[in-house]
C-alpha cells in the first residue's frame, strides 16, 4: 500500500482538552467541526467522551454522525439550524442550538417542539460575521424566553483578533458583550482557542477550544501556555525514489528549484492531493529518519521531493515526517503562506491511523 498516512494520537488529544478546562476552570465544548479539524470527528469524539463536557460541530450533518455512532454527550450545532425543518431533528437528538439571526428566531418561535431546547444566543460584539446586534440582543432574548421552548440560555459571541496578544479589539469585545447582557439571565461562553491560552481575563462558564485540541498553537508568535500543547497529527510518508543530481540541474515542474551543489533527492510518496500545502517552498522544513531536512522543488499532486544530502543514512524506504512531533504543522502553514486550520483540514487521502486509544 503507499505509505503516506496521518498518525492521530489520542492521548495527545485528551492532554490539549485537560489544558483547556485547567486553564480556565470553565466547562467546554470540544469542537470537533470539518472532521475534527482532518482528525476524524467520531473517533476523537469517541476519545474524549466520558471527560469532555461536549461537543460542538458546525451544521446537523455533523451531530447526526456522531448521534449515528453512539456519542450521547451534548452537541451544540454552532451555525444552528439553516431550515426551519431542521428543528424536528434538533429536539429530538436533543442538540444544543446556536440562534444568530432574526430569520431562526421567528422559526424558533413558530416551531411545534417536543420538548425544549438548549439554545446559544449569539450576540455580534465587533466581528461582523453573525449575530445579533447589541441593540437588539436584549429583546431576542427577551423573546426566546418568553416562548416557552427554551430549556437553558448560554449567552454567546466570537473573538476577531484574540490570537493577536496585543491587539485592544478582543477587549473592546469583552465590553460590548458585558453591556449586551447586562442584566440577562444565563450563562456565558466567550473563549475560543486563542483567548483559553491567551486570554484569562475574560469570563464565561463555557470555553470552545477547536484549533488547540489538535496541538496547533493559534499564535504567530511564543506564548508559554501554548508551548504546552502537544501535536495530535503526524503526517508522514516514505522515500520512494533517490536520485543523484549535478550542480545546476532542475527538479520538478517549473525547474523552481535549481542544485547549487550534489544533491542526492528522495522522491516522497506525499502530494497536494493528499492535503500537504502545494504552496510550500522549498526550504520547508521535514524529518527524514529523525534527523531534519528541507523540502526541494515544488509539491507534485502525488509527490514531493525532499534533500537527502545532509542524511547520508537515509535512503529508500526512509521515514518522512511533513508536520508532527519533529516539525510544527504551524511552521508548514507559514512557510505555505496559509494557517495551521486550513492545512490539517485539507488532510484527505492519507488515510488516519489512530494511537494511544
Amino acid at each position: 500500500m503507499r505509505p503516506a498516512r496521518a498518525l492521530i494520537d489520542l492521548q495527545a488529544l485528551r492532554h490539549n482538552y485537560r489544558l483547556a478546562r485547567e486553564l480556565t476552570g470553565a466547562r467546554a465544548l470540544a469542537v470537533l467541526k470539518a472532521d475534527a479539524y482532518g482528525h476524524g470527528a467520531v473517533r476523537c469524539a469517541q476519545a474524549l467522551e466520558g471527560e469532555a463536557d461536549g461537543f460542538a460541530v458546525a451544521c446537523i450533518e455533523e451531530a447526526l454522525e456522531l448521534r449515528a455512532a453512539g456519542i450521547n454527550a451534548p452537541i451544540l450545532l454552532l451555525e444552528g439550524f439553516f431550515e426551519a425543518s431542521e428543528l424536528a431533528l434538533i429536539a429530538e437528538h436533543d442538540f444544543w442550538c446556536s440562534i444568530h439571526a432574526e430569520w431562526q428566531l421567528q422559526a424558533f418561535e413558530s416551531a411545534s417542539l417536543p420538548r425544549p431546547v438548549d439554545v446559544w444566543l449569539k450576540l455580534d460584539s465587533g466581528m461582523h460575521r453573525v449575530g445579533f446586534a447589541p441593540a437588539e440582543y436584549a429583546d431576542a432574548h427577551r423573546r426566546l424566553l418568553a416562548s416557552g421552548k427554551v430549556a437553558n440560555l448560554v449567552m454567546m459571541s466570537h473573538f476577531s483578533s484574540a490570537d493577536e496578544l496585543d491587539n485592544p479589539r478582543s477587549a473592546q469585545q469583552v465590553e460590548t458583550f458585558e453591556r449586551a447582557c447586562k442584566g440577562l439571565a444565563g450563562t456565558v461562553s466567550l473563549r475560543n482557542s486563542p483567548a483559553v491560552l491567551g486570554w484569562p481575563q475574560v469570563p464565561g462558564d463555557w470555553v470552545r477550544p477547536g484549533i488547540m485540541l489538535y496541538g496547533a498553537t493559534p499564535f504567530e508568535v511564543a506564548q508559554p501556555e501554548a508551548e504546552r500543547l502537544q501535536p495530535v497529527m503526524t503526517l508522514e510518508s516514505k522515500v520512494i525514489s533517490v536520485r543523484e543530481l549535478a550542480v545546476g540541474e532542475p527538479i520538478g515542474y517549473g525547474g523552481g528549484f535549481i542544485c547549487t551543489r550534489p544533491t542526492r533527492v528522495g522522491v516522497v510518496a506525499m502530494g497536494y492531493a493528499d492535503g500537504y500545502p502545494r504552496t510550500a517552498p522549498s526550504g520547508t522544513p521535514v524529518f527524514i529518519d529523525g534527523q531534519p531536512s528541507q523540502l526541494i522543488g515544488r509539491v507534485s499532486m502525488d509527490m514531493l521531493t525532499v534533500d537527502l544530502t545532509d542524511v547520508p543514512s537515509a535512503g529508500l524506504g526512509s521515514t518522512v515526517e511533513l508536520w508532527g512531533r519533529n516539525v510544527a504543522v504551524n511552521d508548514v502553514a507559514i512557510a505555505a503562506g496559509t494557517i495551521a486550520y486550513q492545512v490539517l483540514c485539507n488532510v484527505r487521502r492519507a488515510p488516519l491511523h489512530y494511537i494511544n486509544s
